[in-house]
């Protein structure tokens, strides 16, 4: 960046490309085998899943929380590029009402990959929820030329690189 559009406030160039990176550890599930038709059949947007082995969502992405569910089961995040991540922890969540989920940001923090998100006891959602299984959704696949999925098997919270996109 020049020196006169850092004096004078010139408009910073937002990348158009980034990556998705694991926001839990755990056994990396392809959508398509994601329990529930919403996700499985891409309804919400296209994206992956995640088997958690640990109770932990660290943020995907650098960007900010756009959305954060009274029931802390599920966050949206928008990066600077204005791709919108959705991170919904297990299947069939809502109805423990926040039972055994704790949040660690709000709806307006600014995020950088691996910033923790949300505390979960994964024990309880095994046993009250339809499955631990945690669909990430890019929600506004539109806004994307290219997604390109990582082909891994197991992830690792903060690490591991899922996807990479190049928005259009």
């Amino acid at each position: 960046m020049s020196f006169f559009k850092k004096l004078f406030g010139g408009k910073e160039e937002v990348s158009k490309d980034g990556a998705i990176i694991a926001p839990l550890t755990g056994r990396f599930v392809p959508l398509e085998e994601v329990p529930d038709p919403v996700f499985a059949q891409k309804m919400m947007g296209d994206g992956f899943a995640i088997e958690p082995t640990e109770g932990t969502v660290v943020s995907p992405v650098e960007g900010e929380i756009v959305q954060f569910f009274p029931t802390k089961h599920a966050i949206g995040i928008k990066t600077a590029s204005g791709v919108e991540v959705l991170i919904h922890v297990g299947l069939e969540t809502v109805s423990m009402n926040g039972e055994g989920f704790e949040g660690h940001v709000q709806v307006g923090d600014k995020v950088k990959v691996g910033t923790k998100l949300i505390s979960f006891d994964l024990a309880l959602i095994a046993e009250k929820a339809k499955s631990t299984v945690t669909p990430i959704i890019m929600t506004n696949g539109d806004v994307l030329e290219t997604f390109t999925k990582e082909t891994v098997s197991e992830a690792v919270a903060g690490d591991t690189t899922l996807a990479t996109f190049i928005v259009k």
